[in-house]
């Protein structure tokens, strides 16, 4: 077989279904030599065997060639099961070459089997092998990063494939990987990944509207059942536990979500806006599935508080930094939704300035920049821009959960609705009698004081039909059985 490859370098008309079926022998060889004679990989390495794979794939070679040895390459990885013969096929980084390499995703079959190629190497991710996948030193980490730019892909498995692929990645406890994924993937992939739920919401909205005599039903299912996918992902991501990461997501879900789309479409207000809104029923049986589904505490607090206790400056509050300093998150991993979702001093739900792609090459290149920079007279304005964000503190502190944070007090993260509520607590024991007496009383006769909750007691009334009633009252059930 390694003769064939030798005399064969280069692909042709002639020559291309002998080197696709000599591939899928030397896969049927090396499975066999995992569970029978280890010096079949031993050969494999001393041959360098990899390189004419990628050789073959470099050369354009045409989609039935890429399709065979992207199949050949998953069945091997599919059926290796020894821990050896695994590190073999990682080493020298010909695995990450293939990775990066620039397929034709156009093509549905390629593009089934590279995702699928993605997932099983992601199911052997662990402490020891995700070395081989990121690398500390140069900030890099292809599997994942070429793995999330499919996170919107027309094609639902694609999408599922992604899901998994991201959940094994952060199940791995491994802090310097972790980090990386922090500081610079997290705020471009969940910012996206929160745009592209709410955009799947108002187009489910849309549904909603426009079948008045439910002729779009199957239409209407499929796309509930994709948001309770979402929501389903959003919780398995928060159940990991990883703390720094379910900081910045819910950060994300609550200020360019929850609240601008879901919470604000349950008040009757800015008719006619440029806002984007959806229809009452559909946020209170939205809203209702979150509270079902989720339950990550610090998030479904805030939210609760907001419903309960809420009044309409949550859509005008801003993060605050004083809010950020108490978290062991850097300040830039929440800013840059802080910019987007309050751009005109307003909560609202807007796309990311950046796509997905373009975001992740920016920050690469930025993390380049940072490593060959020397300490002279041109950059160092450029330092001392860097050196202004927040300090992490040792990373290698971390107690036993992963990203856990060195102190109780900064267990639940801190919204700034939960701030602007001491705020208002501090404000009211400076206050004289006759002050809060005419504050009640202000209070009782204002229709804007909590209307969230107002809406739901107006629902209860049943004052025409129980149609919205019936929403409200599933909202209640799922938020008191929330755990």
């Amino acid at each position: 077989m390694y003769h064939i490859l030798t005399k064969n370098t280069t692909v042709t008309e002639h020559n291309r279904n002998l080197l696709v079926e000599t591939i899928r022998t030397i896969t049927e060889i090396l499975i066999w030599g995992d569970q029978n004679d280890s010096s079949v990989f031993d050969f494999f390495l001393e041959k360098n065997m990899f390189v004419f794979f990628l050789n073959i794939l470099r050369q354009k070679s045409g989609r039935y060639v890429c399709v065979q040895l992207l199949q050949t390459l998953n069945i091997l990885f599919e059926n290796i099961s020894h821990e050896t013969s695994l590190y073999y096929l990682l080493s020298n980084n010909y695995v990450n070459s293939i990775i990066v390499h620039k397929f034709d995703f156009s093509d549905e079959e390629i593009m089934a089997y590279y995702i699928s190629f993605l997932k099983t190497l992601s199911l052997k991710l662990n402490n020891h092998t995700v070395h081989f996948f990121y690398n500390e030193h140069t900030n890099d980490f292809a599997l994942y990063t070429e793995a999330i730019k499919f996170f919107n892909h027309p094609e639902s498995m694609v999408r599922i494939a992604v899901r998994t692929i991201t959940l094994n990645v952060y199940k791995v406890d491994n802090q310097p990987m972790l980090h990386y994924i922090r500081d610079k993937t997290a705020v471009p992939y969940f910012s996206n990944l929160v745009w592209f739920i709410g955009s799947h919401v108002i187009e489910l909205d849309n549904c909603v509207q426009t079948d008045e005599e439910h002729r779009n039903r199957e239409k209407l299912s499929a796309l509930v059942a994709e948001h309770l996918d979402h929501l389903h992902y959003l919780n398995d991501i928060l159940i990991i536990n990883c703390e720094f990461l379910n900081d910045v997501l819910t950060d994300h879900l609550l200020n360019s979500l929850f609240l601008p789309l879901y919470v604000y479409s349950l008040v009757d207000q800015d008719k006619g806006g440029e806002r984007p809104k959806i229809s009452l029923q559909v946020s209170l049986y939205l809203l209702s599935q979150v509270f079902l589904i989720i339950h990550y505490a610090p998030l479904v607090n805030s939210l609760t508080e907001v419903i309960l206790n809420g009044d309409l400056s949550v859509f005008s509050a801003k993060v605050e930094p004083d809010v950020q300093k108490s978290s062991t998150v850097p300040a830039e991993c929440f800013g840059q939704t802080a910019v987007a979702s309050t751009k005109s001093g307003i909560r609202c739900f807007i796309k990311p300035s950046e796509s997905l792609e373009r975001s992740l090459e920016i920050n690469k290149h930025k993390g380049r920049k940072r490593q060959q920079k020397r300490p002279n007279y041109k950059n160092v304005e450029e330092d001392e821009e860097e050196e202004k964000a927040p300090e992490e503190g040792p990373e290698g502190t971390e107690g036993p959960s992963k990203g856990a944070r060195p102190s109780r007090e900064n267990e639940e993260i801190e919204m700034v609705i939960m701030e602007r509520c001491k705020l208002s607590s501090m404000k009211e024991q400076n206050i004289t009698d006759e002050e809060k007496t005419a504050a009640a009383a202000g209070a009782k006769t204002s229709n804007w004081s909590r209307p969230f909750l107002e809406l739901v007691y107006n629902a209860l009334e049943c004052a025409e039909d129980d149609y919205y009633a019936l929403f409200v009252l599933c909202l209640l059930y799922a938020m008191s059985h929330n755990k």
